[in-house]
C-alpha cells in the first residue's frame, strides 16, 4: 500500500506540471505509473488488517485526488488541440480569405 501511495503522489506532481514543450515525456510517465498503479491494485487482496484499512480509507481519498488532477489534465491537453485546430484553421482563412466563396458568379443576399 505504501508504493501506491508513492505511485499516487508522483501522479499527482505530473500532472500540476504544465509545460507544453514536455508534455509528450509527461504523458509517457503518467502511462507508466497509471501501468504500474493497475498491477499493484491486483494485489490488494482481503481480508485486511486494521492498519490496512486506515491506509485503504487514505488510499480512497487520494485516489479521488488523482482522479480529478488526471482529468483536468486531460481537459487541458484537449483545449490545447482544439486552440492548435482553430489557429491553423485561422491561418487558412488568412491566407486564402476568399477560399470557400461560391465561385459560380452568383451574389447571394444575406440580408434579406
Amino acid at each position: 500500500m505504501v508504493r501506491w501511495q508513492e505511485v499516487a503522489d508522483r501522479l499527482l506532481y505530473l500532472t500540476s506540471q504544465s509545460g507544453e514543450e514536455q508534455r509528450d515525456e509527461l504523458i509517457e510517465q503518467i502511462e507508466r505509473l497509471l501501468d504500474e498503479r493497475d498491477e499493484l491494485q491486483r494485489e490488494i487482496v482481503a481480508p485486511f488488517t486494521p492498519e490496512e484499512e486506515l491506509a485503504g480509507k487514505e488510499l480512497v481519498a487520494i485516489e479521488q485526488r488523482v482522479v480529478q488532477a488526471l482529468t483536468t489534465f486531460t481537459k487541458q491537453i484537449r483545449s490545447d488541440i482544439s486552440a492548435a485546430q482553430s489557429k491553423k484553421e485561422h491561418m487558412k482563412h488568412y491566407v486564402n480569405p476568399y477560399g470557400k466563396v461560391a465561385r459560380d458568379g452568383t451574389f447571394y443576399d444575406t440580408k434579406q
